[in-house]
């Protein structure tokens, strides 16, 4: 291999010739589903049934929750300026980030850290969260704007109850979730992130790709989206709140 060259784990590629992690792509088209293909492109090797089961599951979980999301609404805007679908996909993805759909990765940071400390799940809810309340910032992946429960999650952790993925991260969520409650007075529950944080750590997934399953399961979604926005709406129509007031300084001369 030259010296101006760089290596790749993930696929060799030929004249008529892609192997992804080893495996041909036109038998991984004939025998594979897209929850296994992904799980096999991200840890490199073939899931067993039940990561596959779970997988399919947590990629099912966040497809799409509405046209309020910004990510969406980023999405249907760059349509709505008579844009392609792929801008407008890459609008959308562009949007997601710490605020949106952030919550995955840094939920799985802060679990993953704890569990590697050590200590009963109860000891380490009632350190982070007393540490959380004392720098005032909130815990990612507990609360929802809209759901009291969220039913992605009692449905996340039937399943990872099911195939035996409820492991010490599972239950810090849940240990979390019972400290929240006992420190503020007020329920915040575990949310469908704050879940996938949960069952994608005790998979053994790096908390690093928390951002890439939430973008995985919602490209589908914002794609949707994209094609409604083109097919349905007039361009250049008002999109969420126009409102404003200005607050800057009165007219003035130079």
């Amino acid at each position: 291999m030259g010296s101006n060259s760089w290596q790749t784990a993930i696929t060799d590629i030929g004249p008529g010739k892609i192997n992804v992690r080893g495996y041909d792509i036109v038998e991984m088209m004939e025998k594979l589903t897209f929850a296994q293909t992904v799980y096999l492109i991200l840890r490199g090797e073939l899931p067993n049934e039940k990561e596959a089961r779970m997988m399919e599951a947590i990629l099912v979980s966040s497809v799409d929750h509405g046209a309020s999301p910004p990510s969406v609404l980023g999405t249907r805007n760059v349509i709505s300026g008579g844009n392609s679908l792929n801008s407008a996909v890459a609008g959308g993805v562009l949007v997601i980030g710490d605020s949106h759909g952030g919550a995955i990765e840094q939920s799985a940071r802060i679990m993953q850290e704890l569990v590697s400390r050590g200590g009963a799940p109860s000891d380490l809810a009632t350190g982070i969260v007393a540490e959380m309340k004392k720098a005032k910032t909130r815990l990612p992946g507990f609360g929802h704007r809209l759901h009291e429960t969220d039913p992605r999650t009692i449905k996340l952790f039937e399943i990872a109850d099911s195939l035996q993925f409820s492991g010490k991260h599972t239950e810090l969520a849940k240990a979390i979730e019972l400290e929240l409650e006992k420190t503020t007075g007020r329920k915040l529950p575990i949310n469908v992130d704050g879940a996938i944080a949960a069952v994608i750590s005790d998979m053994g997934f790096d908390w690093r790709l928390g951002k890439g399953f939430f973008i995985i399961s919602r490209v589908p979604g914002l794609i949707a989206h994209a094609y409604e926005e083109m097919t349905t709406q007039k361009r250049m129509r008002k999109l969420g709140n126009a409102d404003f007031e200005y607050s800057g300084p009165l007219k003035r001369n130079i």
